[in-house]
């Protein structure tokens, strides 16, 4: 199974951003490292971290603490 990124906007709703997908763990959070800026500026609020349908992590906020 592939992991992926869930995209929502700050009411939860899921939005496009995320269907790139990444063949483990460390390949798809290197993405996000590199890309949550350009993710934050067209309307992503929050993503969760998914392997298959199974959530590993989040949501975690693209904003700073």
């Amino acid at each position: 199974m592939d992991y992926r990124w869930r995209c929502q906007d700050e009411n939860g709703r899921d939005i496009p951003g995320g269907e790139t997908q990444f063949g483990g763990q460390v390949e798809a959070e290197d993405w996000l490292s590199r890309s949550w800026q350009d993710l934050l500026d067209a309307g992503v609020d929050r993503v969760t971290l998914l392997h298959g349908e199974t959530e590993v992590y989040g949501p975690m906020s693209l904003h700073a603490p």
